[in-house]
Parts: C-alpha cells; sequence; structure tokens
C-alpha cells in the first residue's frame, strides 16, 4: 500500500486543514498517511476512529515563509526536512507539503537526488482547457534560467507524465514561444527547438493562448517564464470570478440570470480553482513530491494526496528515465 508523508504544519492555516484533507482522502482511498508535525496539536483534531489509521512523526520545527530555502538543509527537525527524509529511507513512497515550497523543492531535489538522466527538475501546472481536459505546463519555478537541453528534458518528463497520470496517449508538446514559427523566440528556445524537433508529438513552438484551448497537451519553458504564466493565469481567474460576482450584486437582471446560470458558474468556479488539482508535482526527482498552495484548504491537501497517490501507481519515474535514455542514445 502506498505511505505518504504529509507536512502538516507547513500551510498558512496551521494543520487543522491539512488533518482534514487527509482524513478525507482515506474515506475514498486506501493508503499509509504519516502527519510529521506537532503531536500535541494534530491529536485532538483526530476524530477516535482514525488514530489507528494515521502515524505521527512528532517534530515542532516548521520551516516559515520568511526563512532561506537553504536553511532547510541545515535543520533537520523540521517537519518538511523529516518529511522528505522519510522518503529517502523508504518508509514513505512521497510527500506532500503547503509548507515552503523553495524548501520542499531543495530538501526533494538534494535529499532524495535525481532521476538518470535528469539535469533539474522541474515543477508542474495543470491548466484547465476548453476541451475539458487540463494541459501539461512545466517548468513553473523550479529553475529560473534554464539551458536548451534543460527544455528538452522538461519536453520529455512532460510528457510522460501526460501519458501516464493523465492518460493521455501520443501527447502533443510545444514549446512555448512569441509565435508559432521556428524562427520565433529567444536563443535558448531557439536552440531548444532544434533538439527537439523529430521528437514523438512535438509540434513547434505555441503561444501563451495554446495553454488553454486544447490544441496541446504539454508545454514547456523555463521557470521564470512558467511561474509568469501560473501566476498571472491565477490572477486573471480570480479577477473574472469577483468582476462577475460584483456585477450580479449591482444588477437585478444579472441576479436572475446567475440564478439561472447557478450549475455553469459552479462548474467553471471547480475549472479554475487551484484546490481542485492539490498540487504541483517536482518531476525529475528519485520519489515523489507534491507541492501546495500556502493557502491550501482541506480540498487542497485531499487533491494532493490523490496526485502522489497516482504518481507513484503509475510508475512514472520509470517511464522518465527509459525515455531520456532512448533520447539520448539516439542523439549518439
Amino acid at each position: 500500500m502506498v505511505k505518504i508523508a504529509i507536512d502538516a504544519m507547513g500551510g498558512d492555516f496551521g494543520p487543522e486543514p491539512i488533518v482534514k484533507g487527509c482524513i478525507n482522502a482515506l474515506k475514498k482511498k486506501n493508503f499509509i498517511p504519516i502527519l510529521v508535525g506537532k503531536k500535541s496539536e494534530i491529536l485532538p483534531l483526530l476524530p477516535s476512529r482514525y488514530k489507528d489509521k494515521i502515524s505521527i512523526l512528532d517534530t515542532d520545527d516548521v520551516i516559515s515563509m520568511s526563512d532561506a530555502a537553504t536553511d532547510a538543509v541545515k535543520r533537520k527537525e523540521s517537519t518538511i526536512y523529516k518529511a522528505v527524509d522519510l522518503v529517502k529511507k523508504g518508509e514513505a513512497d512521497g510527500v506532500v507539503s503547503a509548507g515552503h515550497s523553495g524548501a520542499t523543492m531543495t530538501l526533494a531535489t538534494l535529499r532524495l537526488g535525481r532521476l538518470k538522466g535528469v539535469s533539474r527538475p522541474a515543477l508542474v501546472t495543470l491548466m484547465p482547457t476548453k476541451v475539458g481536459r487540463r494541459s501539461v505546463v512545466l517548468d513553473v519555478g523550479a529553475n529560473v534560467d534554464s539551458k536548451p537541453e534543460h527544455l528538452v528534458e522538461f519536453a520529455v518528463m512532460g510528457g510522460c507524465y501526460a501519458e501516464d497520470v493523465l492518460n493521455i496517449k501520443e501527447p502533443s508538446i510545444g514549446l512555448l514561444a512569441n509565435g508559432e514559427e521556428s524562427s520565433k523566440g529567444n536563443e535558448v528556445t531557439k536552440a531548444a527547438f532544434k533538439l527537439l524537433e523529430g521528437y514523438r508529438g512535438f509540434k513547434g513552438n505555441v503561444e501563451g493562448g495554446d495553454i488553454f484551448n486544447g490544441s496541446c497537451d504539454v508545454i514547456t519553458c523555463d521557470g521564470f517564464i512558467g511561474n509568469l504564466v501560473l501566476k498571472t493565469s491565477e490572477g486573471v481567474a480570480s479577477t473574472i470570478s469577483g468582476l462577475i460576482k460584483d456585477y450580479i450584486r449591482k444588477s437585478p437582471v444579472a441576479i436572475t440570470g446567475a440564478l439561472l446560470m447557478r450549475k455553469v458558474f459552479k462548474l467553471l468556479k471547480k475549472e479554475i480553482d487551484y484546490a481542485e488539482v492539490g498540487g504541483a508535482p517536482l518531476i525529475g526527482i528519485k520519489g515523489c513530491a507534491i507541492v501546495s498552495h500556502g493557502k491550501s484548504n482541506a480540498k487542497a491537501i485531499e487533491n494532493a494526496i490523490y496526485q502522489a497517490i497516482a504518481y507513484v501507481d503509475t510508475g512514472v519515474n520509470e517511464h522518465i528515465t527509459s525515455r531520456l535514455a532512448e533520447l539520448k542514445q539516439k542523439d549518439n
């Protein structure tokens, strides 16, 4: 049975939503959760019938958002260090954290190590599209600067993730640029384009709109651009949602229409709500690490746990290793 280590103290709202999300996940999935954090705060949140189903690894040091990510390497008693260490020791298959994302990524990379053939791990996000399935975008923040070969690895890893976790057969892969022509992009993307030519599923350059229109399954870019895309998308979704609410409050006609469109609005909210995804997998490491939003509620933690279980169960890491080996053998 899959074992998931969960940083119980890392989120902005303390252990309550994290414990609740863990319990909700247990109601629907068979897995072994290990909550890492202050036992004195976690235990009172556990209903008696779940106390024998959830393990607690007691520790009271928490990496705060104001701490440097590198501090986590030295603080071996911190919740995130101990959670990652459980994976390193083979006592857990994956880790979920809504705490300091930089600390989580740093520890997962340094303590667990990279998969063979991976120069740099990448952070994955899933974006809603108009065709009903999500597109895979990476990297969205693990690497500020990337070389062409890194973008190639991101494309390969993203393709494997789309195949194994999202069950997309023969996913299309695009390179994010400022135009579809091969001449577009900066020097890094132009070089990456040449390296990716002929790779299975590679369709060439894609633009920002292709992330959401469903025309491409996997979009690869460096972490600086990817993080801007992610934060901008979150801002746009929040603004549109707020504007709709304002218009409804101001207009009696709009209120009537909103009542009729309630189901549509509910479905739209579900599509753009980060809690529905749960978190961003750090792909390319030996193991599984899901980086969740600091403001994660119980629903987000529940879905992050499902992500971790799916990641482990599908064996995507083995697929990445073999696919990168094939690519490098071909290049040689």
